[in-house]
């Protein structure tokens, strides 16, 4: 079998895979957001070696009333599984369970860099990584995955200003922006969570360092620290979508 007949093969699984745990997904509020102890960002990034691709994940973990790191863990691994656009859960998922058994407690809370909700199918890495987790997650994207030809309405230039993003009527996710003058991000549930409250957690974890919530910000500056150690050249690459 030829190697585009293995990937439309593959896809056609995980896209079964994917409709098959659509139908469990919770979008309303699941969680007290007074009983947060902690809330745990994730990210991954990649590199090529020796005709091989490599991948390194790393999950920091916050304290949530004192915004303070109390661990951080991550995971280098070789990566199998070809890059399919919507199916990114598949070549990440090992990895970031792979990290998560480093962790010393399990967070009440999840924060990817990526979506979630936002997803042709509604089974972004926060979604799909939720049903092995079994803990709230929500998906914070630096940019847009854009779906069904659907542009997004820029919010005003306040902090915390934020337009939704409505596709055929059903909203997919938020466009957020954290601070005046800053790009926006881009909020979609995991599961387990309401899209408000969602908002509500990446909001309070914003500081004046960034318009990235802290989480997913210090998950992305340890991947880049390690994927450097890894890998010194300029054969680098980030996630796709």
């Amino acid at each position: 079998m030829k190697e585009g007949q293995i990937m439309h093969t593959a896809e056609k699984e995980y896209i079964k895979i994917q409709n098959k745990l659509q139908k469990k997904i919770e979008i309303q509020n699941n969680i007290d957001i007074h009983a947060i102890k902690r809330v745990a960002g994730i990210d991954l990034a990649y590199w090529n070696a020796e005709n091989k691709e490599y991948a390194v994940c790393c999950i920091v973990v916050l304290e949530n009333e004192s915004k303070q790191v109390v661990e951080s863990k991550h995971a280098l691994g070789m990566i199998d599984v070809p890059y399919i656009p919507g199916c990114l859960a598949f070549r990440e998922l090992p990895l970031i369970l792979e990290t998560i058994k480093k962790l010393d407690t399990l967070p009440d809370l999840f924060m990817f860099d990526g979506n979630g909700y936002l997803h042709p199918r509604h089974m972004g890495i926060a979604t799909h990584a939720s049903f092995y987790l079994n803990k709230p997650t929500i998906g914070v994207a630096k940019k847009y995955y854009k779906i069904e030809e659907t542009d997004y309405i820029m919010p005003p230039n306040e902090k915390n200003a934020y337009t939704d993003i409505v596709i055929k009527g059903e909203v997919y996710g938020r466009v957020l922006r954290t601070q005046k003058n800053v790009r926006p991000v881009f909020i979609s549930v995991g599961n387990f969570i309401d899209l408000h409250t969602a908002t509500t957690i990446v909001c309070d974890y914003v500081n004046s360092e960034s318009h990235i919530p802290m989480p997913t910000r210090l998950a992305d500056m340890e991947t880049h620290k390690i994927r450097r150690m890894q890998e010194p050249t300029d054969n680098l690459s980030k996630r796709s979508d």
